[in-house]
């Protein structure tokens, strides 16, 4: 059986276009790739694990300091959140 080779439009589109993924991410990792202008005003310390909303295609959506408000953000926006360990 052949697995099938989805675009990155299809992928996302497939059964859920509402589903993210909330993941944990280092401050690191996020100070190494934003733009300091967008992080200017916020006190973040290298080793702080934050936590990403990310949209199936794996486009970050949001980074947000906890878990907790990480899934309301997304529910708040009517997107269906799940966890990525």
């Amino acid at each position: 059986m052949m697995t099938p080779i989805l675009s990155t439009e299809a992928f996302a589109a497939l059964g859920a276009p509402n589903l993210v993924y909330v993941r944990p991410v280092s401050a690191a990792e996020i100070l190494a790739n934003v733009p300091s202008a967008q992080i200017q005003g916020f006190e973040l310390s290298p080793d702080q694990t934050l936590y990403a909303v990310h949209r199936a295609d794996g486009e970050r959506l949001a980074v947000l300091t906890d878990r907790d408000s990480a899934v309301a953000a997304a529910l708040a926006h009517e997107l269906a959140p799940v966890s990525v360990h």
